[in-house]
């Protein structure tokens, strides 16, 4: 019964980290679209590198609103 445990809580874990993969994929291919309007050098603009935090941060707030409203809802 305990490896069933273990197999669950490893599953969990599992699940957990392709999610954050995920969404880490998704915030970098809307946030790199909307910031980054011409060829990358070799270091972002002040713009840019604003434009990316403040994009990623939405990003991030808004799957917690959205994941908490989902909770709320159970």
């Amino acid at each position: 019964m305990e490896n069933s445990a273990e197999l669950q809580r490893f599953l969990e874990e599992e699940k957990q980290k392709a999610m954050v993969s995920e969404m880490v994929g998704k915030i970098t291919n809307v946030c790199w679209d909307k910031c980054i309007t011409g060829t990358p050098g070799s270091k972002f603009s002040s713009s840019e590198s604003t434009c990316l935090t403040n994009c990623a941060q939405r990003y991030m707030d808004m799957t917690v609103l959205i994941m908490k409203r989902f909770q709320s809802m159970q």
